[in-house]
């Protein structure tokens, strides 16, 4: 098991400038390519530590999440490390290792690491090892229901939950689920997609929910809105609501996503 993360630098002045880096009114592609050392950001309260935002909400475009890509240093780390009460969030560990404190208790992520944690957790997170740790924080404003109590924080690794195949595919495509879908108190998922070759998404799914897709192996060509757009490793795919999509994995290995949802909410009808 292994994920792509980005190692930063700069690529040389002999590089062409031709990309596949696309921003449309419908989806946006962040190629791996694009993730170097001058599209870096900090944070407050954060230590040894840099990333790159691959999310945030825009006005007319999608709204509901932020996404970033860290890298800590050893030692680096933070015991303040949200700002924002309202926001709920989940880490998935790519490289290294985390250790991880939520509410007094004690955990390690390492690689496939997965924390979902509430609104209003008190949480910190450190690099104790002697490499760098990567991983995904994706952040969101969590919608309360009266009569709905928000979901309590859990850790997991990957390795430890078992793919669910998609009917009628033989398996060839499945996928990783961290949170019960009948869990309502839960207003987004954050799965992994795995396609072995040759595996599809056989038709265009239109759908309410915000996608935010990192890859986390292979390659695949996407049908995003009017276009089938080549997809590799570390690339990162933004996709509004309602944007047409589907997906066909040809190989030569699996196909494998990070994917985001925001789900089981009432349409706002306020701004």
């Amino acid at each position: 098991m292994g994920y792509y993360t980005p190692a930063g630098g700069l690529p040389p002045q002999t590089q062409l400038l031709t990309d596949r880096a696309m921003f449309r009114e419908a989806y946006a592609v962040i190629p791996r390519g694009t993730n170097s050392d001058i599209v870096t950001s900090y944070l407050p309260f954060w230590q040894g530590t840099r990333l790159w935002v691959l999310a945030r909400p825009l006005s007319g475009f999608a709204e509901t999440f932020s996404q970033y890509m860290m890298e800590l240093a050893p030692g680096g780390g933070s015991d303040r490390p949200e700002v924002d009460p309202t926001a709920e969030a989940v880490l998935f560990v790519t490289a290294g290792s985390l250790q991880l404190t939520v509410d007094e208790a004690e955990h390690k992520l390492d690689l496939g690491g997965y924390a979902y944690l509430p609104p209003g957790a008190r949480w910190t997170v450190r690099n104790d090892g002697d490499d760098l740790a990567h991983f995904h924080w994706i952040r969101k404003a969590y919608q309360r229901v009266d009569g709905l109590d928000a979901p309590e924080a859990f850790v997991t690794n990957e390795r430890d939950v078992e793919p669910v195949p998609m009917p009628d595919t033989d398996g060839r495509w499945r996928t990783t689920r961290f949170v019960d879908p009948a869990d309502l108190r839960h207003d987004m998922h954050v799965n992994i997609v795995t396609f072995e070759p040759g595996a599809v998404i056989p038709f265009a799914e239109t759908h309410v929910m915000e996608h935010g897709l990192y890859v986390l192996e292979g390659k695949a060509v996407y049908r995003l809105n009017e276009d089938w757009v080549e997809v590799q490793e570390g690339d990162f795919l933004w996709l509004r609501a309602f944007c047409p999509q589907a997906c066909y994995a040809g190989g030569p290995g699996r196909f494998r996503y990070l994917l985001y949802k925001d789900v089981n909410r009432h349409m706002a009808l306020h701004r």
